[in-house]
């Protein structure tokens, strides 16, 4: 390819505020350093001291024991954190099995190209509910990258994926897996699938192994947890620390921070001077991922597991106000146009307070409750 990848990709992620290398990701089968273990590690001095909401009253962390403890990380492992890969993998080979069929004959337009097109959205989707796991096999080898490069605040993607089909129109998938991550996963092949009105026999071959390689590599990370959720979520250390729940709950917090941040204020340009672009921009399907993400995030954080340990100390209505907070900027998302750059200012605006309200109360109501503490990675200023 003619871009030097390695250090546009480089200058892309230090302008997002990331500092990443562009090498091939380590082998997502051995039991990686988890990146965010420090994180939790530094926070995960439990605090028993009463502490105060944004209304002043006060917060009594629910009293945990080991093996409630040790049962909730199993369920999160084994009902939301693993299937969500699964099924992110799934859906990519999915992808794939329709490129095939669709592709033997190029060009491809119309109703088939429009089926490759649904397809992606619903594999967009899956990867944006996966996304909640900001710890583990995915970020440790930077997978996550490979997976879905955004923001993309250079353009990076559009460029390089017409330049990598142009010299190489017979790629194979072995070959896309050594390239950069600019050229790879969710947004390659949106940028293949939406920028073109029809399909030629090059970007086929594209379609077919980006999918290809985008699915070994959910499916790594997905075996990978399998084999090693007990060290991945500490879960054979809830006698002595509470790692596991620092790391699960500061990872949901994360993502709501880094949607709020990277896929609605920069973009949209609230606070500041606009830059980067929403999520799905070139299909025009931001709203998708957005309602994808809230609805990980309720699921998470509504599920039945949590909310009965919440319910055991009945003055707490944190799960009541996690779910309020959530039903309403679902509500709100569902009256917005398919592109949220096509909405109204203030509807806008409504979306990312209706964040910032879901992000107070992850900080200041149920983390405390947990009786765990915010990491120090958290980047929202609400």
């Amino acid at each position: 390819m003619k871009m030097n990848h390695a250090l546009a990709m480089a200058l892309s992620a230090l302008s997002a505020g990331l500092l990443i290398s562009c090498v091939k990701p380590a082998d997502d089968n051995k039991a990686p350093e988890v990146d965010s273990q420090k994180v939790a590690q530094d926070s995960a001095a439990s605090t028993s001291v009463a502490e105060k909401d944004s209304s002043g009253d006060k917060i009594t962390a629910v009293d945990i024991s080991a093996e409630t403890e040790k049962t909730y990380l199993t369920h999160v492992a084994n009902d939301i954190v693993i299937p969500a890969y699964a099924d992110a993998a799934k859906q990519s080979d999915l992808l794939h099995d329709l490129a095939q069929k669709h592709c033997q004959q190029a060009p491809v337009s119309g109703d088939e190209l429009q089926a490759l097109r649904d397809q992606w959205l619903v594999l967009a989707q899956a990867w944006a509910g996966a996304e909640m796991i900001n710890f583990g096999p995915a970020t440790a080898s930077m997978s996550n990258l490979y997976i879905n490069y955004y923001p993309d605040e250079r353009g990076l993607v559009h460029s390089g994926v017409a330049e990598l089909i142009a010299a190489n129109p017979k790629l194979t998938a072995e070959q896309l897996a050594n390239e950069s991550a600019i050229v790879q996963g969710v947004p390659g092949l949106e940028e293949a699938l939406y920028a073109n009105d029809s399909l030629d026999a090059a970007q086929c071959a594209y379609v077919m192994s980006a999918s290809s390689a985008l699915s070994t590599r959910l499916k790594d990370i997905e075996k990978n947890w399998q084999q090693n959720a007990t060290s991945l979520l500490a879960i054979d250390k809830t006698a002595d620390s509470d790692q596991g729940l620092n790391q699960w709950f500061n990872s949901l917090l994360s993502l709501v921070e880094t949607m709020k941040s990277n896929a609605i204020d920069q973009p949209l340009g609230l606070t500041g001077k606009a830059k980067g672009h929403l999520p799905a921009a070139t299909a025009e399907q931001s709203r998708a991922i957005i309602n994808a993400k809230l609805a990980t995030l309720n699921e998470a954080l509504t599920d039945p597991v949590l909310t009965a340990i919440l319910g055991s100390n009945n003055e707490n209505e944190v799960a009541d106000n996690l779910s309020t907070a959530l039903a309403d900027a679902t509500t709100l998302l569902a009256q917005m146009p398919e592109d949220l750059g096509t909405a109204d200012k203030a509807t806008q605006q409504e979306l990312y307070d209706h964040l910032t309200t879901i992000t107070r109360i992850i900080k200041r109501q149920l983390i405390p409750t947990l009786g765990i503490r915010v990491g120090f990675n958290s980047t929202d200023g609400d």
